[in-house]
Parts: structure tokens; C-alpha cells; sequence
């Protein structure tokens, strides 16, 4: 979401063309400065997507294309390798010392589980390849709390830099081939091949938005159509004039578009489809308005943002945004609060800015533009102290995060594939009676996040719109689970691997990272409208009908979201009637608790390893589950629905543990490990044999 480095100069100093300069755009500056006050407020103290950064993106792929084609006029011709240095000295060195920064920070306040993790966030940024870091680990871009990446930021500046690649080549091979036609006739060629471009990754992104839009909004392809816009207003710069009045209703429009972006759309959720047309539009608007007219013809607006205010905060927004998330995210970590107040935003904003305004000082401004000062003590300065130090600072920064990936690869940790029971009884110790001594807990702090079940591994849970089904347990059974929804259905199925080893079992499993059987688009217990789920919900469910298993294994409650304990939201009642409908006996199982503290989700690897207890990690259990399993009362009124209850298996009386019986509960946030779910067959199996009378 990073805005670009500094307007730069090649409007006052480019190589010598055959067109004259134009003039330097002060207002665009200062609307680099205000979609910056928006990110950064927003960010801060509303937790949400103000828009801020789809200005930046259009105005990247204004500037940079601008200067590629001034560049080509020249006698020299764009210079791919000179392009790609000056580049790199404009964006590299605040990039190095913000990555530094938060290496730094990890190590010295963050429990070491999440190093391998910032590990591969950095040297991902550093490659700008963040944004498909991202879109791999599906991170949805919500309001920051502490389980938040703090580079998360960058997956932006990722999106730039392989725009800048592509554009580049792009522009020098429409360079080469204009010098053999007319240079008119090139850049028609250039706009349609531009403008094509943009529509395919609009509708791509479109598209993209309505079935997965988690991977969507870190897409390079979905959000090229944003920058490209900014090209294409590039290239038809030259041949503007408008008259006044129309500069003037086009800065109004375009402001009043940047202003409320962030209040009338939820970009998180929305961007980049349709809806990022109102930001890309508004700032597509500003340009145009100001675009040769001249300072002194300049609508007001514009003269506006190319006041000092304005243009001063855009002088040091790339600093800016690269310093405030990681601080934001630090910040909320360290205190374990789910958002910054007034105060203690101001804090995080005055220090962000503080820091900002050092980097621009200190190391972007001698890098791109030669010295701290017109003096040869300075020059001397920037060449044999600030370039090297910036250079090693990026080599060891490069040099660290390799290492540290290449050891995790070189020894990665491999989760048990079976305890023994006697030393690890896993959900047996919370039986009265069992006797057992202490060991050392398994799966450990680095093997806990791999011990997950066997869909996750083998790619049968699906991440997208596609309908998955995979066969598990006795493939020749003539009895059938069917294992059905998100991932909190799917974290149960070692355990039944279990009983069908056991009783012959077959299992067959339908399942949807976060989608609980649903049958609407905008689930009340969900944090934004998810069509693909009930999408995919409606095939699933036909096909149950169709294949007629003796069981359907899903969901039964769900936590509170604003509130303490669970309940069985109506959306599972909807279901419920469907699958009756159909014929078809449902098992529901209790939702096991979630870790959070004020709302806010945190990892029990992470609390263990920042020296907290299994105890000291867990959480009372009446904060997380009613005393008694309101699946009981809901689903008397289905004959053919019974509920599954394994609380006392996880839960004390009074306080839900993190370990027990030397086993890890938690793999994350919410999802049960694979050993311990195999420790809650016994328990299991009790209870679907009581119901199925199978055993």
C-alpha cells in the first residue's frame, strides 16, 4: 500500500528532448500528502481502507510512465540500466533501513516464533515479492491488530516495483519500434496497448473481487488496472486543454472523491473490483484538472494542495508509510490492545512522522539528490560513510533473512506423527484418575504451526470456489462420514481418522477455508459478505443429496463475535433444514474456543514462547463457552440433528489451557492440533457411537 518515493525530478532536470519541460506539479505533491494523512489516519484510528493508497497507485503509474516516455524522446533513449538505478536509489535505502528496523524489533520484543515468519516477510519486501507472500498465506488486510504482520504494508510497494519492471520493458520496446514509424502513430499503438491491458486486469480484478477476494487484493494482475490508468493519463497529458470550468468541477469532484473513499467503502473488502473506480477516478480527476494549465490557471483545489502543508507532508510520504504500520503494529503487540486511542495514536503518528522526516533527511535526500549540504566534507560523507553503511546494511539484512530461511528449509520441523499415550495422554489427562509424568510438550513451539490435518497438507481443503472431495479412513467401508465446511470442521478429522481405523469407517471430506455451511451471501457471523461461501455451500449441500452419506460431520455453534461464550447463529438453522430436507443426519460439533484477549487473536506459540505458561496463555472458559451447549436447545426442534460436545476435553472447569498432557492444543489462533485432536478419539467416538449405534 506504499505510496511511490518523492515526485522526481525529471520534470526540471531531464535529459535534453525535443519537447519542452513541463512544468513541475506541486499539486499532485500535496495530494501525495493527503492520500497519506488518510492511509496513516485510518489506519491508526479507524482500522480501515481509506483509498489513500489506490492514489498513490494511480499517481505512481503517472509519474513513472511520464518519465519513461521523456526519456525515450532523448537522444539516449529510456536507458533501461540507468532507469533501473535511479529507481533503485530513490526506493532501496529508506526500504533497507525500515526492514533493519523491524528485524530489529522482532528479535529484541517478540517471542522467537514469529522470526522464521518476519524472516520471510522481510526478503520477500526486500525482493518486492511481499505482495504474493501475502496472497499465498491468504491474510486478510483488516483493521491492524496485534497478530498483524508489520510489514504487511508492503505488499504494495511489491505491486509498484513489478509495474515499474514491466513498464519499463514495455516503454523501451515501444521506443525502439516508434524511431521506425511516426512517433504520433507509436503512441496511439501505445494507448490501445495500454488501455487493453488495463480493461483485461479490470475485469480480471472484478471478477477476481466476487470469488476470492483475499488473494484478489494482493494480485499484481487484479490491481495493474490502477496504475495503468495512471499511464494511459500519461500518455494523454500532452494533448489536454480544458476549459476552466471543467478544471474546476473536475477538482472538486476529485477531492470530495479522496476525502470519502475511506467512509463510504470498505476497501478491505471491496478493492480492487468495481468499487476502487471511486478512488482511481477521483485522483485521475485531480490530474486532469491540473494538467497545463499553468499554476496561476489552476483550479483552487489544486492550488490548495500545492501549498506548504500539503506539499511538505508529500515531500516525506514514502517514509511515512513505510515507518507507521510496523510502529502501529509494535505498539499494539507490546500492550495487547485491539486499536490505538486518540492519545496513544497521536503517539504512534508523531513518532512515525519524527522518523519519516529523519529518513528523508539523512538518507534519501543525500542518496538521490548528491549531498547534505553544498560542501565536499558532505559529498565526501555520502560516498565513503552513508553509501557503504546503507550497502552493508542491505547485505547483512539479505545475508540474515537467507540464512535464517535456509535453515528452516535445511531443518524443518516435522510434527509427531504419533505419541505414546503413556507419556503423552494428550485430552486423557482431564480425565479423573489418569496419572502421568511430566515431558518435554509435543508438538513443540516450532513443530505446532505444521501439525495440522491431513486436507491442509494434501491440498483438499479448497481455498477458492471449487468443490474438493477426498476419501479418508477405510476406503472400503460401507459406512460414511462426510466431513463438511471450514477448516474448524477439517481440524477434527484425525481424530475420526482414528475411529475409522478403528470401526471401518469411510470419510469423505467437502471443505472450504472459512466457510461454515452457509446459505446467504453476508453471514452475521462473518467480518465481511462472502458470496463464494454460500456459492460453494449450495453445490456442496446438492451433492450430499446426490451421494447420500450416513453422516454429515459439521459445524454446530459458533463463537460470539462482540460478546463472551457461543451460540448457533440462524444461518446454522438455515443449513440444518436444507440438509433435513434432503434426508440427510447431521452430527454438530461444539466450536472450540478461540484465543483472544479484548478481541483481539493471538497464537499460543506466541504466548508460550514470550514466556507464558500453558495456564498463563489460556483463557477462563467462561469467556469463551456458555455453561451449558446451546446446540442442545437448537437443535430439539431437528430430528435428524445431533450435538457433538467435546468441551470437557479441552477445557478445565473453569479455564481453558493451551497444553495438556504434554500436549500443544493450539496450532494458532483457533485450530486444534493434529496430535491432540487424535487424543479426543476416545471421547469422540463415545459420543457418535451413543448416537449411531455403530459400536
Amino acid at each position: 500500500m506504499a505510496p511511490d518515493a518523492p515526485v522526481p525530478r525529471w520534470i526540471t532536470a531531464s535529459p535534453v528532448t525535443t519537447e519542452a519541460p513541463p512544468e513541475y506539479r506541486h499539486d499532485l505533491d500535496g495530494l501525495r500528502g493527503i492520500a497519506i494523512a488518510l492511509v496513516v489516519g485510518f489506519h491508526v484510528w479507524m482500522g480501515r481502507v481509506s483509498g489513500g493508497v489506490d492514489v498513490f497507485l494511480v499517481l505512481s503509474g503517472f509519474f513513472f510512465t511520464a518519465m519513461l516516455l521523456r526519456r525515450s524522446a532523448s537522444a539516449d533513449g529510456v536507458g533501461i540500466a540507468a532507469t533501473l538505478r535511479r529507481t533503485a536509489r530513490r526506493l532501496t535505502p529508506a526500504l533497507v533501513v525500515v526492514l533493519a528496523a523491524v528485524v530489529v524489533t522482532t528479535i529484541a520484543v517478540r517471542p522467537f516464533t514469529q522470526w522464521g515468519d518476519i524472516s520471510g516477510q522481510t526478503l520477500a519486501s526486500a525482493l518486492y515479492l511481499q505482495n504474493w507472500f501475502l496472497a499465498n498465506a491468504e491474510l486478510d488486510y483488516l483493521a491492524p491488530n496485534p497478530s498483524v504482520s508489520p510489514l504487511q504494508h508492503l505488499w504494495s510497494m511489491s505491486v509498484q516495483g513489478q509495474f515499474y519492471l514491466l513498464m519499463l520493458l514495455v516503454v523501451a520496446a515501444w521506443a525502439w519500434l516508434a524511431r521506425r514509424v511516426s512517433r504520433r502513430t507509436g503512441r496511439i499503438g501505445l494507448s490501445i496497448l495500454l488501455g487493453a491491458a488495463a480493461a483485461l486486469s479490470f475485469w480480471y480484478a472484478v471478477d477476481g473481487a466476487s470469488r476470492h477476494q483475499p488473494w484478489t487484493y494482493y494480485d499484481s494482475g487484479a490491481r495493474a488496472w490502477e496504475l495503468l490508468a495512471g499511464a494511459l493519463l500519461a500518455i494523454a497529458a500532452p494533448a489536454v486543454r480544458l476549459p476552466n470550468p471543467v478544471r474546476t468541477l473536475l477538482a472538486i469532484l476529485g477531492i470530495l472523491g479522496v476525502l470519502t473513499c475511506g467512509v463510504l467503502f470498505d476497501g478491505a473488502n471491496q478493492f480492487p473490483g468495481a468499487p476502487a473506480l471511486y478512488p482511481v477516478l477521483a485522483t485521475a480527476a485531480l490530474i486532469l484538472a491540473g494538467t497545463n494549465a499553468g499554476a496561476e490557471r489552476q483550479p483552487w483545489v489544486n492550488r490548495v494542495l500545492a501549498t506548504g502543508v500539503c506539499t511538505g507532508l508529500g515531500t516525506v510520504a514514502y517514509a511515512f508509510y513505510l515507518w507507521h504500520w510496523p510502529i502501529l503494529i509494535f505498539y499494539l503487540a507490546e500492550y495487547g490492545a485491539p486499536a490505538a486511542g486518540l492519545t496513544d495514536g497521536l503517539v504512534v503518528v508523531g513518532l512515525a512522522l519524527a522518523l519519516a522526516v529523519l529518513t528523508h533527511r539523512f538518507v534519501e535526500s543525500p542518496l538521490r539528490h548528491g549531498a547534505f549540504a553544498s560542501s565536499r566534507l558532505a559529498e565526501a560523507l555520502r560516498r565513503r560513510m552513508l553509501i557503504p553503511a546503507v550497502c552493508a546494511l542491505g547485505a547483512a539484512l539479505l545475508g540474515a533473512t537467507v540464512g535464517w530461511q535456509a535453515s528452516l528449509r535445511v531443518h524443518p520441523a516435522t510434527p509427531p506423527v504419533a505419541l505414546q499415550v503413556a507419556q503423552y495422554p494428550g485430552a486423557a489427562a482431564l480425565v479423573p484418575g489418569v496419572v502421568y509424568a511430566a515431558a518435554p510438550m509435543r508438538p513443540n513451539l516450532f513443530e505446532g504451526w505444521n501439525d495440522s490435518p491431513a486436507p491442509t497438507r494434501d491440498g483438499c481443503i479448497t481455498p477458492d470456489r471449487e468443490v474438493r472431495s477426498c476419501v479418508y479412513g477405510d476406503l472400503t467401508a460401507t459406512r460414511t462420514i462426510a466431513v463438511v465446511g471450514g477448516s474448524h470442521s477439517e481440524h477434527w478429522l484425525p481424530a475420526l481418522e482414528v475411529l475409522a481405523a478403528d470401526h471401518g469407517i469411510r470419510i469423505v471430506t467437502y471443505l472450504k477455508e472459512a466457510c461454515p455451511l452457509t446459505l446467504v451471501d453476508d453471514p452475521a457471523y462473518y467480518h465481511s459478505p462472502f458470496p463464494e461461501c454460500r456459492e460453494w455451500s449450495v453445490d456442496v449441500i446438492d451433492r450430499l443429496a446426490r451421494t447420500k452419506p450416513d453422516w454429515v460431520f459439521t459445524l454446530g455453534t459458533y463463537y460470539r463475535v462482540d460478546g463472551r461464550g457461543d451460540e448457533v447463529p440462524a444461518e446454522f438453522r438455515d443449513v440444518w433444514t436444507a440438509l433435513s430436507n434432503r434426508g440427510l443426519n447431521v452430527l454438530a460439533m461444539r466450536d472450540t474456543p478461540r484465543l483472544r484477549r479484548d478481541g483481539v487473536l493471538y497464537r499460543a506459540i506466541d504466548c508460550l514462547g514470550g514466556h507464558g505458561t500453558p495456564q498463563s496463555c489460556g483463557l477462563d472458559r467462561a469467556l469463551v463457552l456458555d455453561p451449558v451447549n446451546p446446540a442442545i436447545d437448537a437443535t430439539s426442534a431437528y430430528p435428524n440433528v445431533y450435538p457433538l460436545d467435546l468441551s470437557d476435553s479441552l477445557c478445565r472447569p473453569d479455564r481453558c489451557w493451551v497444553a495438556e498432557g504434554n500436549v500443544l492444543i493450539y496450532r494458532d489462533e483457533h485450530h486444534l492440533t493434529a496430535s491432540y485432536a487424535r487424543s479426543l478419539a476416545p471421547e469422540l467416538g463415545r459420543q457418535i457411537g451413543e448416537i449411531t449405534n455403530w459400536w
